[in-house]
């Protein structure tokens, strides 16, 4: 009798995805798409990647780039933490591993941004280790065909899921196997309109069998999402823009963006002590930016300065261009609004 892994790599062979960019590549690019993959999907992490690994082809070149160079070609695709962990990891396999991607998952484990499901993806995929996964698709996929209820995100069925992981392992074929599993989740058994009647192991699935497609997996406990307010100041001298370095942590550690400020008083009176004279102001359209834990309504104030102030000198700010500006490491509502600038002084 056919097993679930024996159906799964006859499926994949057949029907999976088999021109993903970092497929049979390096240690390296299979490392690299793996972060980028966290919380991203494929089709918009894919020309990211490209561009990626065009400026950094290989671990000795991530490690010898600069911070900002690297949140630079990661900007745009969000989760800036992912880009920071990564180029911190390439410099522990320069200094530690004299450059060579570990090969052991311990070893894997101990680098910066990487988890469990991370390590084990990459020895099954670059190393064809036996190693479970357990990313979000396979979550769901696990779910519904061991009828496992309960949200995911909780110990107590985290627990179950990997325990099912390690048993459906098989012994061999394991980096089809694990490409299978991936493929299925983003391909056929979706979170929403999943294609029961295209899936090769429709027949054992318990969510299936039972009418329970559509409850599993269990949706996250529903929470009132943060509502969070900030002012922009877009303080322009001619086409230049004013830019602060945020802060290594926190959202948007390291990325260049406009002064922030939680009200309109809070921006006046900085902008007062500063000793900034406006020629010009007007206020442009609030806008909303969703992150994964609260919403930011942000209020964009373009001002249009009479001089250009001393606090340009300081450590930490800078006077770009808006072209420029639109090529440094900037998060990704700060790029719609330079671009909508960028239009504007045409």
């Amino acid at each position: 009798m056919d097993s679930f892994a024996s159906r799964l790599i006859r499926w994949q062979r057949q029907h999976g995805r088999h021109d993903l960019p970092w497929q049979g590549a390096d240690v390296y690019r299979v490392w690299l798409s793996e972060i980028m993959l966290q919380q991203t999907q494929v089709a918009t992490v894919i020309p990211y990647y490209q561009r990626f690994v065009a400026s950094f082809p290989n671990v000795a070149a991530l490690a010898a780039a600069s911070e900002e160079q690297v949140l630079t070609r990661w900007s745009g695709i969000g989760y800036y933490a992912r880009g920071r962990n990564l180029h911190r990891a390439a410099r522990i396999i320069v200094e530690r591993h004299r450059g060579k991607f570990p090969r052991q998952f311990e070893q894997i484990l101990e680098l910066p941004g990487i988890g469990r499901s991370t390590a084990a993806a990459i020895c099954a995929l670059a190393f064809h280790k036996r190693r479970a996964i357990l990313d979000g698709n396979v979550r769901r996929v696990l779910a519904r065909y061991c009828g496992i209820t309960g949200w995911t995100g909780k110990k107590d069925e985290e627990d179950k899921l990997w325990q099912q992981a390690e048993a459906l392992l098989p012994q061999r074929d394991v980096a089809t196997y694990t490409q299978a599993l991936m493929d299925l989740g983003a391909t056929v058994c979706t979170r929403s309109r999943p294609k029961c009647g295209e899936c090769p192991v429709q027949a054992g699935c318990v969510a299936f069998n039972t009418g329970r497609i559509n409850e599993l997996p269990t949706p996250r406990p529903k929470k009132a999402v943060p509502e969070r307010h900030a002012i922009f100041l877009l303080l322009m001298h001619g086409n230049d823009i004013l830019l602060e370095k945020r802060p290594g942590s926190g959202i948007w550690g390291g990325l260049w963006c406009p002064p922030q400020f939680d009200d309109e008083a809070a921006a006046r009176d900085w902008f007062v002590r500063n000793g900034m004279t406006a020629s010009h102001g007007e206020r442009l359209e609030t806008f909303t930016h969703a992150f994964t834990h609260f919403r930011l309504h942000i209020t964009p104030l373009k001002i249009q300065l009479s001089h250009k102030p001393l606090r340009a000198a300081q450590p930490g700010s800078v006077w770009l261009d808006v072209e420029e500006a639109l090529r440094a490491a900037i998060p990704t509502p700060v790029r719609s609004l330079l671009k909508y600038l960028h239009r504007r002084v045409q």
